[in-house]
C-alpha cells in the first residue's frame, strides 16, 4: 500500500471512529450501569442480556479499530455478564468499564 493509500485509509478509519464513537460510549457506559446494578443486586435479567451484547459488540467494533486490548476486556464484560455470581464480578465489571473509557479516549 503506497503512503497516499495507507493516508486515505487512516482518514477513512478516524472518520468512521468519530461516527461510531458516541455508540462506542454508550456501550460502555451501558457495562458500567449494569455493573453498578450488580452491586446492588438490582440487576434484571434484561439489563444483563442488554449489557453482554453491548460488550459483545464493543469487542468486534474495538477491534476493527485496532484495540486488541479493548476487545479482550470486552469480551472478559460479556463473559462476566453472561452469568454474574457475586459483587466481585461488579467490581471487575467497573474496573473494566474504566479501563474501556480510557482506552476508547486514547484513540480520540
Amino acid at each position: 500500500m503506497g503512503e497516499s493509500a495507507a493516508s486515505l485509509m487512516a482518514e477513512a478509519m478516524n472518520r468512521l471512529w468519530n461516527k461510531h464513537l458516541l455508540q462506542i460510549q454508550e456501550r460502555v457506559a451501558t457495562i458500567l450501569t449494569a455493573s453498578k446494578h450488580l452491586a446492588n443486586n438490582t440487576l434484571t435479567k434484561i439489563e444483563q442480556h442488554q449489557a453482554a451484547a453491548e460488550a459483545h459488540k464493543l469487542a468486534g467494533i474495538l477491534g476493527t479499530f485496532g484495540l486488541s486490548d479493548g476487545t479482550k476486556l470486552a469480551r472478559e464484560a460479556e463473559a462476566l455478564l453472561e452469568d454474574p455470581m457475586d459483587k466481585d464480578a461488579a467490581s471487575r465489571l467497573i474496573t473494566i468499564a474504566e479501563q474501556l473509557r480510557a482506552l476508547i479516549a486514547t484513540r480520540t
